[in-house]
């Protein structure tokens, strides 16, 4: 009889624990939720995904608490279409802004009036929303504006060319334009941080969500010179390059090097105060964190991707469409919900929508090409997987890509030759696309070829030529 007494309790102490771990259960209260999105960081620019000369000991420390995905990618190859494909589920053959046109008199091409974001939806359903950063979706006013597109309280650039600028006249309050002079001499991104800081130190009790799309480490490559800066001058035994070089008509700084390790050093000291404050204000518990980027790493301003080796092994770096281009750090961190972790298959940024609403309670009115990730996060229940993924991209004549299970499909300069040859890659065998094996494969590039012509949706905005001729 004991036996079987023992044998009931543990029986009943495994069951209440696993209803304590369930998805069901950790959605009853709506979780607060920090999305951390570095603009140009590679894959491998971070020391937990293989950087060996920047020391970023705060992302690390998330990556060894939560769930680190190996193949996730980003929404496009450059800033604005990849945050619309963030906002709206939608990949870039979908996606309302797919490219980084100018807007007069400031920023980029407007979201328009019928999109919906899943922040408004948040919003509408009692969260908090806020956001400090870059945003390049619309000036202000416009329908664009991130006050209309679900965001209480904006704060930082509206335009991503200004935002080249790390000592800029003027940033954005909400519609309040906030002057500086040369003699504020203020580094932007600090100054954004701290605006960041303030607003969590002042969430109440409502759930929230907080996006912070930095600005480091985007060109233009320059950082205050504090010790920082002046350790991995030291580190590098970088000897000074001319300072006459310049960027966007600007002067860039004697040690690119030294500037970028410090960047990117600077970035991972933000996410450490983030996540310290999240601590001490008791709400680590309810708050999942996400760290990642907009897209591979760049070589403007001073960036040198060679030297640091920031897309890992990947091909390829901002504007392509190779793996080096499009493949981004994702870390997810939640104590007590989020278990550490590995996960290699592939998932992509258009997967937030569905997955931050399935977390809130609520439900997707409308077809998205977005998965919810909420299976991975709680590790509970089948997750959905996609059976492709595709980006287009539309500068440098026109470039498409597609991620069918183990095959890579890359199509340049379209707007040219709308018959342009496809280059096919095995991933599992070729994750660095040296090997091009379209020639051997006609049956799987028949394939690609139906699937690139399905998933372009046309927008006059953004045509691309090979549409128009196989309409």
């Amino acid at each position: 009889m004991k036996y079987l007494v023992a044998f009931i309790f543990s029986l009943s102490f495994i069951l209440t624990n696993a209803q304590k771990n369930s998805p069901k259960e950790s959605l009853r209260t709506k979780p607060n939720i920090i999305f951390i999105f570095a603009d140009d960081l590679g894959y491998g620019d971070v020391g937990c995904y293989g950087q060996q000369k920047i020391e970023t000991p705060n992302i690390d420390k998330l990556e060894q608490r939560g769930m680190k995905f190996t193949q996730f990618y980003s929404g496009s190859t450059v800033c604005a279409p990849s945050r619309s494909s963030f906002l709206t589920g939608l990949h870039t053959g979908h996606t309302a802004i797919r490219g980084n046109k100018s807007f007069p008199p400031e920023g980029q091409t407007p979201l328009p009036d019928s999109i919906v974001t899943f922040v408004n939806l948040l919003q509408q359903n009692g969260y908090a929303t806020a956001a400090f950063g870059k945003w390049g979706l619309g000036y202000i006013t416009t329908s664009g504006d991130p006050n209309k597109k679900g965001f209480d309280q904006f704060y930082g650039y509206n335009c991503q060319s200004l935002a080249h600028n790390y000592y800029p006249d003027h940033l954005w309050n909400d519609h309040e334009r906030i002057d500086f002079s040369k003699k504020d001499s203020v580094y932007s991104a600090d100054l954004i941080h701290q605006h960041a800081l303030q607003y969590l130190k002042n969430t109440g009790s409502k759930p929230f969500f907080m996006y912070l799309p930095y600005t480091i480490p985007h060109g233009e490559v320059i950082v205050p010179h504090d010790s920082v800066f002046y350790y991995y001058v030291k580190k590098f035994d970088e000897k000074p390059v001319n300072a006459k070089r310049m960027y966007d008509g600007r002067p860039l700084g004697e040690y690119p090097h030294a500037s970028f390790a410090a960047m990117v050093s600077r970035l991972d000291k933000y996410v450490g105060e983030i996540v310290k404050l999240v601590e001490e204000k008791g709400i680590a518990d309810n708050t999942l964190i996400i760290f990642t980027s907009d897209n591979g790493p760049h070589k403007e301003g001073g960036g040198d991707p060679d030297f640091f080796n920031s897309n890992g092994i990947y091909k390829g770096i901002k504007r392509d469409l190779y793996e080096g281009g499009i493949r981004v750090p994702f870390i997810a961190v939640w104590p007590g919900k989020i278990r550490s972790s590995v996960i290699d298959k592939p998932a992509a940024l258009w997967d937030m929508y569905p997955t931050f609403l399935q977390l809130a309670g609520i439900t997707i009115k409308k077809k998205i090409d977005g998965l919810s990730l909420v299976p991975s996060f709680f590790q509970t229940g089948k997750q959905k997987q996609h059976e492709y993924f595709y980006w287009e991209f539309h500068e440098n004549d026109g470039r498409q890509a597609l991620r069918w299970g183990k095959w890579k499909a890359i199509k340049l300069a379209v707007n040219k030759n709308p018959n342009a040859s496809i280059e096919l890659y095995d991933l599992d065998k070729d994750p660095q696309e040296m090997n091009n094996i379209a020639a051997q494969n006609p049956a799987i590039i028949k394939k690609m070829e139906q699937l690139f012509a399905k998933e372009h949706q046309y927008n006059s905005d953004w045509p691309l030529l090979f549409k128009e001729t196989n309409k």
